[in-house]
């Protein structure tokens, strides 16, 4: 078995400081809860580990920012495990602040290669009183005493809105911290947006995996609407609560129809759609993984109709021809760039 994140054995050697009720935000592994005697909340925006720690008896497990079950003013210690993006720290510090009982006690943790010592500028704008108090396990270790409590804490004072255009088609994508290509259209999935013109898909309805905010869907509506074409509804799945949330307002903005909801990889999902397009993920904090794509490509076959069509853009270097050999058929590389490589395969 696989050890915790250095992130969590470095709060279990300083979980003496935790008194009353105990708020862990960015839980990445649900091993953790079973450490402490007394349960409390553990939040994630990652559906995957959502799923495993809302199985773990007495604690209370929130998905995402927009989680009714999180209340104000409930926790008296709130442990910050430090996100992947630092600009999704200001948001969850300041969540970490809304949930505070008054005099409670915040604690920052964080690897070294993940940033923490300039997100410490970050804690000190919000907890002045913040000290370093261990270094352990490649991270730092950060408490604030007596924290004064926010009075309010409102996810729609952090979305924000891009007007994303490509090929004289323009959408309004909504964005969060921490949100995949904030703001902006990234290279691989603007290459599979002019696959997608110069070869369309024959679908009535499609499936955007590790859809993000929503771009792809919006655009290939809003493009059909435009050049006066029947919209085809794209339903969009991700792991990560913050582009749920972004998807579903890019859609209402843009008057889009799909159905979003979370999914870690394809598990769970019900249903095949006529063609899968997706830029999926890679990396897993600030690590290269594939695993996530590999399993996806293992069962994308469940989830297409026969003869249903995965169009699928990555990086060169990336490892994803083999495998979509192995489980579809007609694979072929549609168009590239200098980086990348759109595929196109079918369920055998």
């Amino acid at each position: 078995m696989s050890a915790l994140p250095n992130s969590h054995e470095a709060l279990l050697r300083n979980r003496h400081r935790l008194t009353g009720r105990i708020g862990l935000l960015g839980v990445r592994d649900a091993r953790l809860l079973s450490h402490f005697e007394m349960p409390g909340l553990a939040f994630t925006d990652h559906a995957g580990v959502y799923e495993s720690i809302a199985s773990v008896d007495g604690w209370l497990a929130a998905f995402g920012y927009d989680d009714g079950t999180l209340q104000a003013g409930s926790i008296d210690s709130v442990v910050v495990f430090l996100p992947k993006a630092r600009a999704e720290l200001d948001l969850r510090l300041t969540l970490a602040l809304w949930l505070a009982a008054p005099g409670a006690l915040l604690m920052l943790i964080g690897e070294k290669k993940e940033g923490i010592a300039g997100a410490v500028k970050q804690l000190k704008a919000l907890a002045p009183s913040a000290a370093k108090v261990d270094s352990a396990r490649h991270c730092q270790v950060w408490c604030a005493d007596d924290v004064r409590p926010s009075a309010s804490f409102d996810l729609s004072d952090w979305l924000s809105w891009s007007r994303v255009s490509h090929r004289d088609t323009s959408v309004d994508v909504a964005g969060l911290p921490g949100v995949f290509s904030l703001g902006r259209l990234d290279e691989g999935t603007s290459l599979l947006l002019d696959s997608l013109m110069e070869r369309p898909l024959h679908a009535d309805r499609i499936l955007d995996f590790a859809c993000g905010a929503g771009v792809i869907g919006s655009w290939l509506q809003v493009r059909q609407r435009d050049t006066g074409q029947a919209m085809t509804p794209v339903d969009g799945v991700d792991v990560q609560s913050q582009a749920l949330i972004c998807a579903r307002e890019t859609y209402r903005r843009n008057g889009c129809e799909g159905v979003i909801e979370p999914s870690d990889g394809l598990t769970g999902i019900q249903g095949a759609w006529d063609a899968i397009v997706t830029n999926p993920p890679f990396h897993t904090g600030i690590k290269t993984d594939t695993s996530m794509t590999e399993r996806f490509l293992e069962s994308v076959s469940n989830h297409l109709k026969p003869g249903g069509e995965l169009r699928l853009v990555a990086n060169h270097f990336l490892p994803y021809e083999e495998p979509m050999k192995r489980h579809l058929t007609g694979v072929e590389r549609v168009l590239e760039s200098g980086r990348f490589t759109v595929y196109r395969a079918f369920r055998r």
